[in-house]
């Protein structure tokens, strides 16, 4: 099986349920709290193993209570964690409260992810074998841009999800083989309005007449737009589910489609597979604790 690496960030999310969410300057009551391990480059490492990838994390935790939790999760999803490094301080902590419909609001305090740089990649990645690298917005931007020059001049395909929301230099765009954001990150990175398939489309034509090479954008209950540079335009409709917590929704669906481009699914079925991995993510509480595996995501789409 061709290989994924996975280079991100390593998060503890301290999930607080509530019924509503609070005004400014007022405390509410929680049901109750929970710690979940989760950040979008570990959320993804796992939703890429737990759906057949060959994937190995590269990434930081603390010297706290959390670092050997974290890294113990990762393993236990079949994650490979030698790259995983241990930093003076603490790990990354999500802060996320739920309300009653799923929705949620997330402070991110980065931790031991800030202090990823570019001499720790270096000295952790080997390029040969390596069929793709999938990398988000929670490390040190000039460490991910050390990555995709890297990874773009081993002849590697560069996967980018900008979440949080930044612009992308112009340099960056053709070293790029996918750009995946959802409405709000096409909207920052092409600075148009996303929030159908038809504006998905024109985000998409704006990105790839940038250089890169194909663009997913993820419409929530809408499905997804994928477009390519050969002109090829495919949207996929949401599955319809009661949601209980949407926080590794997106993480879920990057990873599981990274594992089934990585396993030599076609297009269109691999935005599919991806698109049922979501929609079970949400039925379930949790970052990792909610992602399925391979055969759960083809169960629930045999359905």
């Amino acid at each position: 099986m061709r290989k994924l690496v996975v280079i991100g960030s390593i998060n503890m999310d301290v999930v607080s349920n509530v019924n509503q969410f609070p005004q400014p300057g007022e405390t509410i009551h929680s049901s109750g709290t929970s710690f979940f391990p989760g950040g979008k480059g570990a959320n993804q490492a796992v939703a890429a193993a737990s759906a057949g990838a060959d994937c190995a994390m590269l990434g930081a935790v603390g010297l706290d209570p959390f670092g050997d939790t974290l890294i113990a999760s990762l393993e236990d999803r079949q994650v490979r964690v030698k790259s995983v490094l241990s930093k003076e301080g603490t790990s990354g902590i999500a802060m996320i409260t739920v309300n009653k419909e799923g929705e949620n609001y997330i402070v991110l305090s980065e931790g031991a992810n800030g202090r990823l740089t570019e001499e720790d990649v270096a000295s952790e990645v080997n390029w040969d074998g390596v069929y793709a690298v999938l990398l988000q917005n929670e490390i040190p931007w000039q460490t991910t841009r050390y990555v995709i020059h890297s990874a773009s001049k081993a002849g590697v395909r560069v996967w980018l999800n900008p979440a949080p929301a930044r612009s992308i230099p112009e340099e960056v765009f053709p070293l790029l083989d996918t750009l995946i954001v959802n409405e709000t990150e096409a909207g920052v990175v092409s600075s148009l309005r996303v929030d159908d398939a038809a504006s998905a489309e024109m985000a998409a034509d704006w990105i790839i007449a940038k250089g890169t090479s194909s663009v997913i954008i993820t419409l929530g209950e809408q499905g997804c737009f994928y477009g390519n540079a050969r002109g090829e335009r495919v949207a996929v409709p949401a599955y319809r589910v009661k949601p209980v917590d949407t926080t590794a929704a997106g993480d879920t669906f990057i990873g599981a489609y990274a594992a089934a481009c990585t396993d030599g699914m076609e297009t269109e079925e691999a935005l599919k597979f991806a698109t049922a991995a979501a929609a079970l993510t949400v039925t379930r509480p949790g970052a990792q604790s909610s992602i399925p595996t391979k055969d759960e995501i083809l169960a629930f789409m045999d359905k």
